[in-house]
Formats: structure tokens, C-alpha cells, sequence
């Protein structure tokens, strides 16, 4: 078993060695919540998803945690709230359950942990205490500041020269800094904003501080594996090193850095003012779940990501044909059989999904060959579940119709018509039967006869 990760802070592949393989410990940054989830934003979840079902299955479930945040705390939430008068709790709470659904859709699993910032004020004021008393922080103006250049080795992650760090942070110019690029750890909160009492006085935490102390508590000072976006590696995951590694020491913190690439919209970045900001709330109104998976799994991890309405329509097909596969072995029970290694192997190899997914094409075909061998349909079954894939009856995703359907026919009404074509058939009334055929195609059932009779698909 040999799991190859490129980790970004050394830009190169690497053999992942687990500090301790009882206890594997990853760390995703999750959402900011005060909006849906756009499909940027669903890109790590669906990234990191595969590779938390690939450790299970090298180190066994018990032994990996992951643990995935919520932002409850931040400047866009209070923003949200003062736009639309929604009280701010109200407002994290309804996004946080859509942001739940709206993965859960997309065949995430869960974390083994979620916490959420607010939960956490406690450690992230002793994570700043910490670095005050070691010279590495501090206050002016109510404000707490990491002290940037007491940390020789800052920008290791990014490794942008030090006016691309100022000019990237898009910082904010104050007198209370002593150097441009400092940035806040602590500051200073309004009577109507979130805030809680501190050695600072009240107020609230920077971005990157909560990242940093909700990792410690839950994984420790040190752990293996630190994902999120490409977008993510300056500031936000170069300031999380900065935090930790000056609070417990060199050496410490995620020992593996892992980031998916950007994605676009058609060819042209994703932004509201082009039109083209699209949510998986809104997605999932009129494409299941697995499709907008799959669409995202056909190009690695690494690779920006194009999404496109091709793609997508594609990656339908594809489903059509392995559950296709899945439909003509239903009366097969499925074999229990080992993970086959074309896919293992693609998936270990840094997350190789459109190797993998090559790898389920030809698995579907071996099914369809032996006209529904026990073993091939359990190595189908098997691949796929490491990929969150093929996760339905295939009866229900043949049948599946966008959110809101009506005036089409029902499940029920097609099959009558299906029993009234068999019925004309056998009269030899063809002309009724191909009438039958034709209206049903033109609602966009598409109707297949074969040895066990006629199944139908939704178009």
C-alpha cells in the first residue's frame, strides 16, 4: 500500500506517511456561511471526499479523523445581516443546513468533526495570548497583529517575495502596524457586532486564527494532511502556518499540504457580474447529485477545473451507461469481492479520478460482457464506492426527475402505457405499439426492450 500526495509546500509528490497510521488526522477549511454554496465551493468538498474515502479504506474507518470547519464569525456575515436585517444566528443557521443538504446531495460524507468557530473563541484567545508572550503578536488600538517579520521563514507556502505578500494580501493600510504586511489576529467589535470579551477587550477573531486553534483541538499541534482551494494558499493557509508553527514550534502543524485547482464557468472566471455565479442549490433544482459529481471528478484535482453544460450533459451519459450496466445484472447479487486495483491504484496515485473513472468504464463493461457475473457486479459496486459514485438503485436514477416536475407522466402512467404496448404487440397492433413508443419519446421517456422485457429511462 503506497499512497502518493503532492504536497504543495514542497511542489512535489510525495510517499504520505502518516505520523501515527492508528490516528490519521486531515483538515479541510470549510464555508463561510451567510450564502449557498457556489461550485468553487463544492469542488474540495467533493475533492477531500475521495480522499477520506481512500484513507478509510487504507487505515481502516476508526482510525482517520476529518474534521471540516464552519465560519460563523466573520466580516461577510455581518454584512449579510446589515444588508437584509436577518439576525446574523438566523442567517448561519439556514446556510449551514443548506450548505449540509446541498453536499449531501453531491454524495459528500460528513466530517467526523465540524466545528464551528464560534465554539472555539476560548482557544483561539489562548492561541494569541501564546504568541504575544513569545514575541510574535502584538496589540495596538484594541487590535491584536501577528508580527510578520519576527518570522523568518513566512511565505514558505506561497513562496511570493515579500512585496507579492503585501501586494496578495490586499492589506489594509493602519497607523497601529508596525509593518505593512502584519495582519490581524483580534479586533476590536461594535455594541451591534459579534464580540466577546477578551485580555484585548471585546471584539472578535481574524479569519485565519480560527482555522489554526480549531485544528489544534482537534487534531493536535501536529497532524498529517491540510486541504482546501488553491485560492486558499495566500493568506489564509500561509497565515494558519504563520499562527501555529510560531505558538508550538518549527515542524509542527498539517505536515501535508494538498489544494484543488480553480475553477471556471464556460471558459471565464465564475463572478456574479458575468452571470455565470452558479450555486449547487440551484444546480441541483435540475441535475442530480451524481452527475454534478462525476462532472467534477473527470478532471484532476490539481487541474483547473472548466465547468461547462457539455460537461455536465456528458457526465449524465456516462452515469446512464454504468447504472445501464447495474439495471441489465438487478436479479444479481453482488459478490464480495476486493477493491480492484485499476482503481486503487489510480486513486493512490495523488487522486487520479479520470484514471479511476477509465477504470469504472471498463469495469461497466466487463458486467455488461458476462451478461451479469456476481463478481463483476460487486468490483463495479466496489470501485465506484470509492469514488461516491453508483450510489442508487438503478430503477431510481432512471426515474429521478428535476425538483418542481409536474404535468409530466407519472411512474405509474408510464408503466400502464408500457403494459398497453405490450398488450398492442401481442395483438400484432404494431401501429398502436410504435404510436405508444413515439408519444412516450417525445416526453422524453426512452423505452428499452430486451430479454427481460421493457425497462424505461427518463431522457
Amino acid at each position: 500500500m503506497t499512497l502518493s500526495i503532492y504536497n504543495t509546500f514542497s511542489r512535489q509528490k510525495e510517499i504520505f506517511t502518516p505520523r501515527d497510521p492508528a490516528h490519521v488526522g486531515m483538515y479541510v477549511c470549510g464555508p463561510t456561511v451567510y450564502d449557498y454554496a457556489h461550485i468553487g465551493n463544492a469542488r474540495p468538498v467533493i475533492v477531500f471526499d475521495v480522499l477520506y474515502r481512500l484513507l478509510r479504506h487504507e487505515y481502516g474507518a476508526d482510525h482517520v479523523r476529518y474534521v471540516r470547519n464552519i465560519t460563523d464569525v466573520d466580516d461577510k456575515i455581518i454584512a449579510a445581516a446589515e444588508a437584509s436585517g436577518e439576525d446574523i444566528g438566523a442567517i448561519t443557521q439556514r446556510t449551514t443546513d443548506a450548505f449540509h443538504a446541498d453536499m449531501a446531495a453531491l454524495g459528500a460524507l460528513p466530517p467526523d468533526v465540524e466545528p464551528r468557530a464560534t465554539q472555539h473563541i476560548g482557544e483561539m484567545i489562548a492561541l494569541i495570548s501564546s504568541l504575544i508572550d513569545k514575541g510574535h503578536a502584538y496589540e495596538a488600538d484594541g487590535h491584536v497583529l501577528f508580527n510578520v517579520p519576527s518570522m523568518e521563514t513566512y511565505g514558505g507556502l506561497s513562496r511570493h517575495s515579500r512585496d507579492e505578500l503585501i501586494a496578495g494580501a490586499r492589506v489594509e493600510v493602519a497607523p497601529y502596524k508596525k509593518d505593512p504586511a502584519d495582519f490581524v489576529l483580534w479586533k476590536p467589535s461594535t455594541d451591534d457586532q459579534p464580540g466577546w470579551d477578551s485580555p484585548w477587550g471585546r471584539g472578535r477573531p481574524g479569519w485565519h486564527v480560527e482555522c489554526s486553534a480549531m485544528s489544534e483541538k482537534h487534531l493536535g499541534a501536529t497532524f498529517d494532511i491540510h486541504g482546501g482551494g488553491i485560492d486558499l494558499v495566500f493568506p489564509h493557509h500561509e497565515n494558519e502556518i504563520a499562527q501555529s508553527t510560531c505558538a508550538h514550534g518549527s515542524g509542527t502543524f498539517a505536515q501535508y499540504w494538498m489544494h484543488n485547482g480553480y475553477l471556471m464557468v464556460e471558459g471565464e472566471k465564475m463572478s456574479k457580474s458575468l452571470g455565470n455565479f452558479i450555486t449547487v442549490h440551484d444546480l441541483l433544482k435540475d441535475h442530480h447529485g451524481e452527475a454534478v459529481r462525476l462532472a467534477m471528478l473527470s478532471t484532476h484535482y490539481r487541474q483547473p477545473l472548466n465547468w461547462t453544460a457539455e460537461g455536465l450533459k456528458q457526465a449524465k451519459s456516462q452515469l446512464d451507461g454504468f447504472y445501464g450496466a447495474l439495471r441489465g445484472a438487478a436479479d444479481i447479487v453482488p459478490a464480495e469481492v476486493e477493491t480492484p486495483a485499476a482503481v486503487l491504484d489510480a486513486l493512490r496515485d495523488d487522486l487520479n479520478t479520470p484514471q479511476a473513472i477509465a477504470a469504472l468504464h471498463a469495469l461497466a463493461g466487463e458486467l455488461n460482457k458476462t451478461s451479469g457475473d456476481s463478481a463483476a457486479k460487486g468490483a463495479l459496486l466496489k470501485a465506484a464506492s470509492l469514488l461516491g459514485l453508483l450510489q442508487l438503485d438503478p430503477e431510481e436514477w432512471f426515474k429521478w426527475q428535476p425538483e418542481g416536475t409536474t404535468g409530466g407522466l407519472s411512474d405509474a402512467d408510464i408503466d400502464a402505457l408500457i403494459e398497453e404496448r405490450k398488450a398492442a404487440r401481442a395483438a400484432k397492433d404494431f401501429a398502436r405499439a410504435d404510436q405508444i413508443r413515439d408519444d412516450l419519446a417525445a416526453q422524453g421517456i426512452v423505452l428499452e426492450d430486451g430479454a427481460g422485457g421493457t425497462t424505461w429511462k427518463r431522457g
